[in-house]
């Protein structure tokens, strides 16, 4: 039986084609983030906007990461509740539970609210964990996993000082270059988990210095009527609390919002 016979150039090319590795895909970051292994996170935390449905062009910026403080204020835009504050609250279409109903004008729909990563605002606060995960996908983006935010907080110092703005204390930038990963206030990440039933601290517990606070562990919670509901875990501490890397509490419920608990969007 006669076989077909292939020439040594056609063999050649053949096993290049089927030997040629792969392109990498190189993960190239928007200017409001900094790149943390295959993950876009914010630069800063988050501070929330309400954009006129008029103007889709800021919208469009904001949703690229190239949205800037000018192009906020020249724009129309309002921030919504501040830290320092809480007011002007959220607007009635983006309830505490997260399920908004479109802005009049808006295309594609949207409650008009966004979360943006700029320097020189205070972070938004009084925001529910439903609130936060509804606003980082309007803005293209999403909550951090809270594996992914220990990632990016990596190194940050602890220097157990906050003048309560964002991104103003140079110091206090993770080895990533994310700014306020500890203090300001607490950040809500994506992660559930049983309602802790107890506090403690990482030094007293495990010998890592620095006296991180841990409420974590169930279940039981904390007592009271939300004590059979899940929580949503918090990363970072604020400015009143044992702020550091490694705190972590799991004691508060997604509804919860409080002036000392925020949140950062990743991509």
């Amino acid at each position: 039986m006669n076989r077909p016979r292939i020439s040594a150039i056609g063999l050649a090319a053949m096993c290049l084609a089927g030997a040629a590795p792969a392109r990498a895909t190189i993960l190239r970051c928007p200017p409001d983030s900094v790149k943390v292994g295959n993950v876009c996170v914010d630069t800063y935390e988050a501070s929330v906007w309400q954009i006129p449905p008029t103007n889709p062009v800021l919208v469009k910026q904001v949703q690229s990461g190239r949205g800037t403080l000018a192009d906020l204020t020249s724009g129309g835009a309002t921030q919504l509740s501040p830290a320092s504050s809480c007011a002007p609250g959220y607007p009635a279409n983006f309830p505490d539970d997260g399920n908004w109903t479109p802005a009049a004008g808006t295309s594609p729909p949207s409650p008009g609210v966004y979360a943006v990563s700029i320097a020189g605002v205070q972070p938004s606060a009084c925001i529910t964990w439903f609130q936060a995960n509804q606003a980082c996908p309007l803005s293209g983006k999403r909550l951090l996993t809270n594996r992914e935010w220990q990632g990016a907080a990596a190194s940050t110092p602890d220097t157990r000082t906050d003048n309560g703005t964002t991104g103003s204390r140079s110091s206090c930038k993770s080895a990533w270059g994310a700014f306020d990963m500890i203090g300001n206030v607490d950040e809500w990440v994506a992660d559930w988990a049983d309602q802790a039933s107890n506090c403690t601290d990482w030094t007293t517990s495990a010998g890592i210095p620095g006296v991180d606070e841990s409420c974590f562990g169930g279940p039981g919670g904390l007592g009271g009527t939300a004590a059979s509901l899940p929580a949503a875990l918090i990363r970072g501490g604020n400015f009143g609390s044992l702020a550091g890397v490694f705190t972590v509490r799991a004691d508060r419920v997604p509804s919860d919002f409080e002036q000392f608990i925020g949140f950062r969007c990743a991509r």
